[in-house]
This record gives C-alpha cells, structure tokens and sequence, in this order.
C-alpha cells in the first residue's frame, strides 16, 4: 500500500483546527495522522485557538491524573464555545472509555471519537455543525492508518515518531489500554520502511519506531510483501542510511530477545537505549499484575543488554502500591532498580483504571500516604541512579544529534547521544540536524554538560 498525503477536497471549506494532544507519544503520532486527515477535508490547521473553528483534544486513559487534566481543560474551553459555530471535540483513548459521560456532563462537546475511528472524523464534524452529536468508538481489528502520511507537527525537523502497529493484547490487570486500543495489529514493513525513508529524505535524521509492544510486531504477508518480526524490520529500517538514528519504544520484557539485542549489537545506528518497563521487582506482584515473567526473568534480560552492548542505556516504568503490595515486595523493587541500574525511570503511584482486572476483581489496599512515602523512595533512589550513571560519563566522547536551542541559555545548544541522555554544549557553528562529537565535562541527574570536540 503506497504511502501519500490526502488531497485536499470540499468539506472543510477552510475552517481551522486546533488540537491538543495529553499522554504518550502513540498519542503524538494519532494526532499528527488526525491532522492529515482533516487537511484532505479542506481544514487548515493552527495552533491558536483562538481562531479555531474546531478545538479537538486528544485523551489518555492510561492514569486517572491525566483524565482529570483534560475534564479541566474542558471547562476552559467554555470561553470558546461563545463564539458562533466552534465545535469541541474529544478523541482518543478517553473518548473510547468515556464516550457516555462525555456526551452526558460535558454540554460542550459535539464530537467523541475513539482511536480506530479518525478516518470519520470530518463527517462527524460536519454531523455536529449541522446540529447533532458525532459519536463514533467503534474498534477495529485491521485498521493501521497505513497509508496516511502525517502531518509532522515537531519544531525541530530532526525526530520523528512511526506507528509501527496499535492495540495491546497483554491485558497486564492494571492497564486500560487493550479496552481503549483493542487487539494488536501491525503495518506492513513496506509501509513503515516507506515513511521512514521520507523522512529521512525530508531531513529527518532520527525515528522511533512506536507500539504498545514492538516486540510483538509482526506481519505475514499474503499478497508477495514482506513478511517479518520486530528485529528483522528494525534491520530494515536501520540501513536506510547510516546517518538515520533509529530509536522504538516500548519492549516487554517477556519478548525481550536475544535476536533484538544481536541486531541492534550489529548496526551502530539503531540507538544504545532500551525502555524495559519493570512496573515491580516482586516475583508477586507481576503475578498479581499478570507481567507473565519473573523477577530473575527481568534481571537476566537487564544482564543480556549489558552483556551484548555494555554502552547500552536501560530506561523503565515503576508502579508504586499496587493492590496488595507489601513492605517486602516495595523492598523488592528498590533492590532491583540497583541490580539493574537503571538510567531513567517513569514512576507513578497506581490509580485504579475502572474495567480492568485490579478495579473489578482486586482490592486497591495501600492507602495514599504509604503509596506517597514509597513513591518518593523510588524517585529518591533513580535520582542517586541517574546521577551516579552520568558520573561516569564524564570525560567520555559521544556524537550528539543537535535538536535544538537550550531554553535557559541561547548561546548553548542541546541534543541527546545514543543512550537518549539530554545533552548541553556551546553552540559554535552548529545547527539543528547537525551531529557533533562531545566530551562531557559536568552532569546532574538529568543533564550532560560538554565541549564541543
């Protein structure tokens, strides 16, 4: 299936979209796709919402914080709908999971939209224009958004995100994301290695390759394509050019595969980081979040990474008090931060999810203030982690791909080596796009501070 832009025909009449966009970067990508979509209906996009003629915000179900941000940023949209015709709509995970209440507290909003339904979304714009709600969750077992070559809304020109495949098929107890997304399914490679190699041709230097579980990835073709599993495709795109970084988010641990670390040994451009999301260093407690491995499973894949690529960084996600989680289990996962010795981590406390496992069948147990105090032990310990991770890379060399301008010094720029570590160094004659070669002179937990070499 050829990749193309959507050409422009009769429907939006010139009317301007505006859309925010809450959660992960899947979610970047959707919007991006949503934005090309309703550009081949004749809409024109802005990032002013005050002349907006259609507000939409893209949702995440994934934590009860995030919801709740965007009910917030619904009441502040009130403001808009006072000028004549602005539509607001909700699309995305929370409209999936919401659609009812959505539809029942919130008078503002004219269209719901869930993730597998975009491609109807300018007639259920023209729907509401025309007086009635546009509403359409339906999910799909075959819908990729293949074919659709988004509308690239980054500032810098220099990374990019690839929809690999959608929905979740793990149904870890505490996760939404198979009720919001539905069943996996994956692109063609033709089809990624194509948008790949625009972008790159489009001055792109670096993508990553996305999915709920990219290990999962997997196409068999019946029409003479090509067939294959998640390696095999990051190869693929890997030898586009040896200037193109490849990055690709998230791996599960219990498809974490030698052959993924023996491709990635093998070619110098697919980047030394790899976010392995733990959730919990208790045997357990990812029994109890049906994880479907071990602790000492998780700790061997951590000792493959350093095994076969000892320059690779190791990022993760950690869930504080999840639903029976004990003083020894906590214990747990603090002594598996430090055998793993992670250089990042996202960590949240659990928020019960309604429909999954844990909400239906499980007690959420821990109260606030012990799911608090652990929380912030965690944090604590990655900030010693990162820290002392960085430390060692001082006086070390890395080439760093330019992104951008820091915000706190103009005369400085900023880019991130292969290990996706942030780092700060004099501009010179560098620009954006550029790769340079550093040293590192200084560090926080956070931040790498170089020379230019």
């Amino acid at each position: 299936m050829e990749l193309k832009n959507l050409r422009p025909v009769t429907g939006g009449d010139g009317q301007k979209l505006y859309i925010e966009t809450y959660g992960c970067q899947m979610n970047v990508g959707d919007t991006e796709i949503v934005v090309s979509i309703m550009q081949g209906e004749g809409f024109v996009h802005t990032e002013r919402i005050d002349e907006a003629d259609v507000i939409l915000i893209n949702t995440c179900s994934v934590r009860d914080n995030a919801e709740q941000r965007v009910w917030g940023r619904l009441q502040e949209f009130r403001r808009h709908k006072k000028r004549a015709g602005v539509l607001v709509g909700v699309i995305g995970c929370m409209a999936e999971r919401l659609r009812e209440e959505l539809m029942e507290r919130e008078r503002i909003v004219d269209v719901v939209v869930g993730p597998d339904s975009y491609r109807d979304l300018p007639n259920l714009v023209r729907t509401a224009a025309e007086g009635a709600r546009g509403v359409n969750v339906q999910l799909s077992r075959e819908e990729t958004y293949a074919e659709i070559s988004p509308v690239r809304l980054d500032k810098n020109g220099v990374s990019a995100f690839i929809a690999i495949m959608r929905g979740c098929n793990n149904f870890c107890s505490y996760c939404v994301v198979p009720f919001t997304r539905g069943r996996e399914r994956s692109r063609s490679p033709e089809t990624i290695v194509r948008e790949a190699r625009e972008l790159f041709d489009a001055g792109y230097r670096e993508v990553t390759l996305l999915g709920q579980n990219v290990n999962s990835y997997s196409h068999d073709s019946d029409s003479g394509g090509h067939s294959g599993d998640f390696p095999e495709l990051l190869r693929m795109v890997a030898e586009i050019s040896p200037l193109l970084r490849v990055r690709f988010a998230t791996s599960h641990p219990k498809d974490f595969s030698d052959k993924l670390l023996e491709t990635m040994a093998a070619m110098p451009n697919i980047c030394r980081c790899i976010h392995l999301p733990a959730q919990s260093g208790s045997t357990r407690m990812l029994t109890v979040m049906n994880r479907r491995y071990t602790r000492e499973w998780y700790l061997e894949r951590a000792a493959a990474v350093r095994r076969l690529m000892p320059d690779c960084a190791l990022t993760t996600d950690i869930i504080a008090g999840f639903c029976g989680e004990r003083p020894e289990d906590h214990a747990d996962t603090l002594s598996l931060m430090r055998e793993a010795a992670f250089d990042f981590a996202y960590m949240f406390k659990y928020s019960e999810r309604p429909g999954t496992k844990a909400a239906d069948e499980m007690d959420d147990d821990v109260a606030e203030d012990v799911k608090t105090a652990r929380l912030s032990e965690i944090i604590a310990l990655q900030n010693e982690l990162s820290l002392a991770g960085n430390r060692l890379d001082i006086g070390r060399r890395f080439e760093v791909l330019v992104e951008g301008v820091s915000k706190r010094d103009t005369d400085r720029l900023f880019g991130r080596t292969s290990q996706n570590k942030v780092v700060v160094f004099p501009r010179g004659t560098l620009k954006t796009g550029d790769y340079a070669t550093v040293e590192i002179t200084d560090c926080s937990s956070a931040t790498l501070h170089a020379r230019v070499v």
